[in-house]
């Protein structure tokens, strides 16, 4: 004999498993903590000075 199963619950079983999936998903996407979103962002801003001292005139933005 095959089980009986209630397909209410495997239903959301399956609804909680698929949230709990993006969950994971969003959290590595977009789970950074204030202190690596400052870090970032001075890195950005050192390589955007460091760029921006390379060039060798003004970009020709101004003409």
């Amino acid at each position: 004999m095959s089980n009986v199963i209630n397909l209410r619950q495997a239903r959301k079983a399956k609804s909680r498993d698929d949230k709990a999936r993006a969950a994971d998903g969003n959290r590595a996407k977009f789970g950074r903590t204030k202190a690596e979103r400052i870090a970032d962002e001075k890195d950005q801003a050192r390589q955007d000075a460091l760029l921006d001292g390379a060039y060798r005139e003004g970009r020709g933005l101004d003409d």
